[in-house]
């Protein structure tokens, strides 16, 4: 994501780094196995992706057994399909199902088992089938862990208005702790390093899924994700990164397959055959919409920069293109709506392109897209776009729109804002009246605040809600609805609302916050400490185990080679309740395999290490 420069003109050894900030991530030890909570995505019509990661430090096996049920009521007394599977080490213990056999547009309940224990109990939503009246949707980006917390998911997680989150990227950032900004001073990045490693993705993704509000989202409504660049690497392509240098980082293919793959881990996204990138995918909420998921950044993008009118740069890629152009050709849909990265719209001051990184930066696809709207007679276009951390409704001009009586445009395109990374405020509102002077296709801008968009969607028209938290500094600072625009059926560009639109159904009240349902206890190891993992492993010098203490407390870390020789004990006391992560620099030790053992006086974990080099 690029801002708008051109507006701008020893011996074996162990440190531990044990995060000390306050207030502390909780962590209830009734969530065992299942600390992450549950998840759900990629509703249709007869099947949702359920998912879960099972953690106990104390497995010696490879893999166990998840059992799964899905039924219409809370007490899941109305079981409507079960089954099982295994979690295994190599999916980084994490388990995804495909549970099918559901009715459309109806609202589930579901949780998980394994050795006695149950998960929490999440909610989720089937999409509907034909002639249906509305659809609602929280439209969600770019929530940087650093730069504050989580409230616009909060907020959301309480509203209990609509069908689906929809996250169009930016789940997590992979610079290193302060690497991107200071941050407040209680939120950081973890592993500390800039992720570049399989292991690294994976500990990055499970810190930021042991937020409570990220957690307690997930759990209340199905999330419809595509990637932008930071699950990678910033201003990502098919070929490289901006932050991404081969010559010390390796090669790009190997860190886009390691991003990629702890992205399908970690998400409830409905995955590709394993090696394959796609992610580009559609689905139908009855005649209402078709949506449109689309992949701007890893399926085909070439490398920004150079003229944006070469037929030969390609922002989607051919195969996405074609799909895409097949697709909307066919619709029979009331709405099509695409979900995307970057803003489709122009956006230029003096007649030049502010940020190449856009669809500006390859204008003859935009221009080939648009070609293909027209030809094929395809009505009511709506874009939704995330990554510049700002607020923005569009107009989509051709060279011939004039604002004035809303002709040559293509549809209108909704930018939310970001979660958290940083916008423009420091520019100040004279910024936002710049732009809009020189691109009188933009109706509306916010530069600086944090939040989230509601989409409404109705056969009449559709409208996007722009709210924003006061804080991100603080938890629960308050929130406000600020703008809704709408565009009607058959028209093609932007009107202001008088007011914010309300859901015309009442999902069923779920508390997100009740006991569980089944036999958890708290054992005797649970009142100790608890590992999630040793990242990377293998490993060549260093690696970070991340735990959870239930209580301040003194750990022993204790290595032993294959011959069960102790070859290094060391304990590091006072270490404090909550989520720590150890860092183990262990230089010495030769290329092979060992076992870490960590102990303390009620309780102790063992972990296969390989050294590689």
């Amino acid at each position: 994501m690029k801002f708008f420069t051109s507006f701008l003109s020893l011996t074996i050894f162990i440190s531990s780094f044990s995060q000390s900030h306050s207030p502390r991530k909780s962590l209830n030890p009734l969530l065992y196995p299942f600390y992450h909570g549950v998840a759900s995505g990629d509703p249709i019509s007869d099947a949702v992706i359920l998912w879960t990661r099972f953690t106990d430090d104390t497995l010696s096996n490879d893999s166990v057994e998840i059992n799964w049920r899905i039924a219409t009521d809370t007490s899941m007394s109305n079981v409507v399909n079960s089954g099982n599977g295994y979690a295994h080490l190599n999916n980084d213990w994490t388990f995804k199902v495909d549970a099918s056999g559901l009715s459309p547009d109806t609202w589930y309940y579901y949780d998980f088992e394994s050795l006695g224990y149950h998960s929490i109990r999440g909610r989720t939503k089937t999409a509907p089938t034909g002639d249906n009246d509305s659809a609602r949707f929280a439209v969600v980006s770019c929530s940087n862990y650093e730069h504050g917390y989580f409230n616009a998911y909060r907020y959301l997680r309480n509203r209990n208005d609509f069908d689906a989150v929809l996250h169009l990227g930016d789940y997590i950032y992979e610079y290193e702790a302060g690497g991107y900004s200071a941050g407040i001073v209680d939120r950081e990045n973890e592993p500390t390093n800039e992720i570049i490693s399989l292991e690294d993705y994976r500990l990055r993704y499970s810190h930021y899924r042991l937020d409570d509000d990220l957690r307690a989202l997930h759990q209340q409504y199905p999330f419809i994700n595509v990637w932008d660049d930071h699950e990678s690497a910033n201003d990502s392509y098919v070929d490289g990164a901006q932050n991404h240098s081969p010559s010390t980082e390796g090669l790009w293919s190997d860190r886009k397959s390691n991003a990629t793959q702890a992205y399908h881990e970690w998400l409830p996204i409905r995955s590709p055959i394993p090696g394959d990138l796609q992610i580009y995918r559609k689905i139908n909420y009855g005649d209402l919409m078709t949506l449109y998921m689309l992949d701007t950044r890893l399926q085909g993008r070439s490398e920004q920069g150079g003229s944006s009118s070469d037929p030969n740069r390609t922002i989607l890629g051919q195969t996405q293109f074609s799909w895409l152009t097949n697709e909307l050709k066919s619709s029979t849909s009331k709405w099509n709506v695409l979900g995307q990265q970057v803003m489709i719209a122009p956006l230029e001051v003096f007649g030049a392109a502010l940020n190449d990184d856009q669809w500006d930066g390859y204008d003859y696809e935009r221009n080939r897209l648009y070609d293909s709207i027209i030809n094929n007679t395809v009505n009511n276009i709506v874009v939704l776009t995330g990554d510049i951390h700002t607020s923005w409704v569009n107009d989509i001009p051709l060279s011939n729109y004039d604002a004035s009586n809303c002709t040559g445009s293509i549809g209108v395109e909704y930018v939310v804002t970001s979660v958290t990374s940083p916008g423009l405020g420091f520019l100040g509102g004279i910024a936002g009246s710049t732009i809009e002077l020189f691109n009188s296709h933009i109706q509306y801008t916010n530069l600086s605040e944090h939040g989230y968009l509601i989409l409404d969607v109705s056969k009449s028209k559709v409208t996007g809600n722009y709210y924003y938290v006061n804080d991100i500094d603080a938890v629960l600072t308050g929130e406000y609805f600020d703008e809704a625009y709408f565009v009607l059926d058959g028209e093609k560009c932007a009107q202001q609302s008088a007011g914010p639109t309300q859901s015309s159904k009442t999902p069923p009240v779920f508390a997100p916050d009740q006991p569980i349902n089944g036999t958890a206890t708290i054992d005797e190891h649970l009142t100790s400490f608890t590992v999630f993992g040793a990242y990377p492993n293998p490993f060549s010098e260093d690696l970070t185990v991340q735990l959870f203490l239930a209580k301040n407390e003194n750990l022993t870390f204790e290595c032993y080679d294959i011959f069960g020789k102790l070859v290094f004990s060391k304990q590091i006391p006072e270490l404090s309740k909550g989520l720590n992560y150890i860092k183990l620099y262990l230089t010495t030790l030769r290329a092979g395999n060992y076992s870490l053992v960590i102990k303390s006086d009620e309780h102790y974990s063992s972990k296969k290490l390989i050294k590689i080099k």
